[in-house]
């Protein structure tokens, strides 16, 4: 186990700089923090979701793990060259999206963000989560990045995407469609 925060502040990142995990300095607002700051914010996200009592056991048991491993992909990129975001994660994931996107209807249209609140939640998730990604391409320009982080993240975006028209349709509300000149 790591070192254990007996002091939250350490006034060591007054300075705009702070500590990765491999002992190094970086500014605050580096490639690679700015991209495990998102992670933290998409899992943040996820947290919200469960907080609410409405959430099924099937989706609170997947958004739980997918919360450990959000912490494990923010670990992972805050020790340059490590990976712990595997094949199975993201092959994982897969499945998980293939079980919830079964019972759907095929789409015919473009879905809206919205629909009941914790479906309107989970696709500011799926948002968030596409900016990680984003962030992790960034990075992945400028030094080597855990492939399976990236594809992990594009699967999840996608559950994301599913599990808010799961919601939408358990709660018994109309998917928001989009319109076109609306």
């Amino acid at each position: 186990m790591g070192n254990r925060l007996s002091k939250i502040y350490t006034r060591t990142g007054d300075d705009g700089t702070t500590g990765l995990g491999s002992g190094d300095r970086v500014r605050k607002d580096s490639l690679r923090v700015d991209a495990y700051g998102t992670v933290d914010e998409l899992n943040s996200l996820i947290g919200l979701m469960l907080a609410t009592d409405d959430a099924a056991p099937d989706v609170r048991t997947n958004l739980t793990r997918i919360q450990h491993q959000l912490f494990d992909l923010g670990g992972e990129l805050s020790m340059p060259g490590t990976s712990i975001i595997s094949e199975n994660a993201v092959s994982g994931l897969e499945n998980t999206l293939d079980e919830f996107n079964a019972d759907l209807p095929p789409l015919k249209d473009f879905v809206l963000p919205g629909g009941v609140r914790d479906a309107a939640v989970c696709h500011v998730a799926r948002a968030v989560c596409r900016r990680a990604e984003r962030r992790l391409c960034t990075l992945a320009e400028e030094e080597s990045v855990n492939v399976h982080s990236l594809h992990y993240l594009n699967r999840l975006s996608d559950l994301l995407f599913v599990l808010a028209r799961v919601l939408n349709r358990r709660a018994g509300a109309a998917e928001p469609l989009w319109k076109h000149n609306q």
